[in-house]
């Protein structure tokens, strides 16, 4: 049976935007950097060629979406002169919630036009959980711009620094999220705990009152590095003597042991992985060692130990 094999290309309709991939075969040999006009489930869009798949990869529920030709000169240049009327129409936007008396529910992000003006998305946040009635001010954006589909489409915090940019919270000139990440990771407290970072809000949220998109970053190699160190309290050998292991640095593959000396003030020590071993083992070891062998009642034991009552 014959597979049927697709011209899969991952496309993106902005810089810093997540890649989508479509079917290609109406457009043969395409190539990285070329533009493309596709059919989505939000109409007709420009996007560019980032990706060309050498194998097809699992189809997605509803079947691939098409290319449906190359962009020409005359598609980029609509698409830059409607790109310029965006802020216009995003004032307009905020200008006509004002009216209406929404400005204490959404609050109006950004405006989109596809390449050809055909569609017009507004894009709004808000705090509240309900669902916000804007059926009027749909109607009203329509009426100022007709011909033309409206869109209202929420966004999450995390998507409104992502469109705003500006500077990070850890002081970098641009937001990660604005300058390379393409998609938004699940992020949690453990993550913060897991690499010892302090749970301060102001440690581990970002600009956009979320946690850090950062906090993944790392995660991962610290998880693996803890695996073949001793947690926290636990009691290890080491060159010095025995003690309590009182912090843990996965990224130098160290510990810090507390050891306690009779008739001294108790010091703390930093050692290598190699350089330490666990006291129970070593201690089930010895005890191990020190244990008559079984054969002591029957005779013919060679331990030389005698057998503990």
């Amino acid at each position: 049976m014959q597979t049927d094999i697709k011209n899969i290309i991952g496309v993106r309709f902005s810089k810093v935007g997540k890649v989508y991939h479509f079917d290609s075969s109406s457009a043969p040999d395409l190539r990285l950097g070329e533009h493309v006009i596709v059919d989505t489930s939000r109409g007709r869009h420009l996007g560019e060629v980032v990706e060309i798949l050498a194998e097809t990869p699992p189809q997605p529920d509803g079947g691939w979406k098409s290319v449906e030709r190359r962009a020409t000169p005359r598609d980029l240049l609509l698409q830059q002169s409607w790109r310029q009327k965006q802020t216009e129409a995003m004032i307009n936007c905020r200008a006509r919630a004002a009216e209406l008396g929404l400005l204490d529910t959404i609050k109006v992000v950004a405006a989109e036009y596809n390449y050809d003006g055909s569609r017009l998305a507004f894009l709004f946040s808000t705090d509240i959980e309900e669902k916000v009635d804007l059926k009027s001010l749909r109607k009203d954006m329509a009426e100022i711009y007709p011909n033309t589909h409206i869109e209202l489409r929420q966004i999450g915090p995390r998507d409104v620094a992502k469109i705003l940019g500006g500077m990070g919270a850890c002081g970098i000139e641009t937001r990660c999220c604005s300058k390379f990440l393409t998609e938004f990771s699940p992020i949690s407290i453990k993550m913060a705990k897991e690499q010892g970072i302090s749970l301060t809000p102001e440690e581990i949220t970002g600009m956009c009152g979320r946690l850090r998109c950062c906090l993944i970053y790392e995660y991962e190699q610290y998880v693996e590095a803890r695996k073949t160190l001793p947690k926290r309290n636990k009691r290890v050998v080491t060159p010095k003597g025995e003690g309590k292991v009182v912090d843990v640095l996965p990224m130098s593959d160290k510990v810090t042991v507390l050891i306690e000396v009779e008739g001294e003030r108790p010091q703390q020590f930093t050692f290598l992985r190699e350089e330490i071993q666990p006291w129970d083992e070593l201690e089930a070891l010895r005890r191990k060692s020190e244990a008559p062998c079984d054969r002591h009642e029957n005779g013919g034991c060679t331990c030389g130990k005698a057998k503990k009552n």
